[in-house]
């Protein structure tokens, strides 16, 4: 098997577990408030990323105060923001649209570096912008006939809830950007999980979700989104990306959306309309137009494993 089929497989399974964050955030906000569950999901990746950086002999950083607090600003926007209004916007959005808003990133992502650093947007940039903002609006403009009532107000609510999110990971892109000391990816991961594990503690504390029964469905969810798609997604993430050159990894981002409506699909037996299919295929041409633009290509990398979904 060739390096760069590996690299193929191993960035395809990534995305897969990032897609069925979607679908475990929705199992996840039927039982557990949102802080709660994002403190839980870092307390319970933290330890592992800091046994990998052990056993891997990744350096700890110690970055000055400038840097620190770009870091803990991307843990805010990208650990803690992403998770809880990815949750939040699944309670009422169908899982399935959701993963369609949230395969968006790397359109989101070009777009907010262009409005801030203000770079002249390519062709294929300005086509993937105009076709990620069709599939959202194939699944959220009401009236477009869409199952399960996944059009209405409260719908509708959701996926603005979920594009936030993708701003928010967008936002950790671009600061990211701004460091002036690289982090190793481990290393950024273990401290987007530690600083989000602070930044989400408080405000648990005062969700006081130990004064309620806690359902077995949701604690579960939560392990799993701790563990696959943020530990494991990394792992996968960096393994394939490593064989491939950035263009090649960057399309792998748009199985995000595919993934996650087989899964909302199969998991949890939700109907997928025509509207979900289309506004899913308007993505795939976004994630395609922008990884030619190139743009995106450096935003890829820290999509998952990288992103809000996986170990930030």
């Amino acid at each position: 098997m060739s390096q760069r089929f590996k690299g193929m497989a191993l960035c395809a399974l990534a995305m897969v577990t990032v897609g069925s964050t979607v679908v475990a955030s929705k199992v996840i906000a039927a039982g557990l408030p949102p802080f709660t569950a994002t403190a839980l999901r870092f307390a319970l990746a933290l330890p592992v990323f800091l046994v990998l950086l052990r056993l891997t002999r990744t350096p700890w950083p110690w970055p000055g105060r400038r840097d620190l607090a770009l870091l803990v600003c991307q843990a805010g926007l990208g650990s803690v923001g992403y998770t809880v209004l990815l949750i939040l916007g699944v309670r009422w959005a169908p899982a399935a649209s959701a993963g369609v808003v949230a395969g968006t990133l790397p359109a989101v992502a070009a777009l907010v570096a262009v409005i801030a650093l203000r770079e002249r947007p390519g062709r294929y940039l300005v086509g993937s912008i105009v076709l990620a903002t069709t599939g959202v609006l194939a699944i959220s403009w009401p009236g477009v006939g869409m199952v399960g009532g996944s059009s209405s107000p409260a719908a509708l609510a959701g996926n603005l809830l979920v594009l936030g999110a993708v701003v928010c990971e967008a936002m950790f892109i671009l600061l990211n950007k701004r460091l002036r000391v690289p982090v190793r990816p481990l290393a950024l991961s273990t401290l987007m999980t530690a600083f989000g594990l602070l930044l989400s503690l408080v405000p648990a504390l005062f969700e006081r979700a130990w004064e309620h029964p806690l359902p077995a469905e949701a604690l579960a969810g939560v392990a799993y989104y701790a563990l696959v798609p943020t530990v494991l997604g990394f792992v996968l993430w960096f393994a394939g990306s490593a064989r491939l050159d950035g263009a090649e990894a960057a399309l792998f981002t748009a199985l995000l959306p595919v993934s996650a409506l087989v899964l909302a699909a199969l998991w949890l037996g939700e109907s997928i309309s025509l509207a979900q299919i289309g506004g899913a295929a308007c993505v795939l041409g976004a994630v395609g137009l922008a990884s030619l633009d190139g743009r995106p290509t450096r935003a890829s990398k820290g999509v998952k494993g990288p992103g809000g979904a996986v170990g930030l």
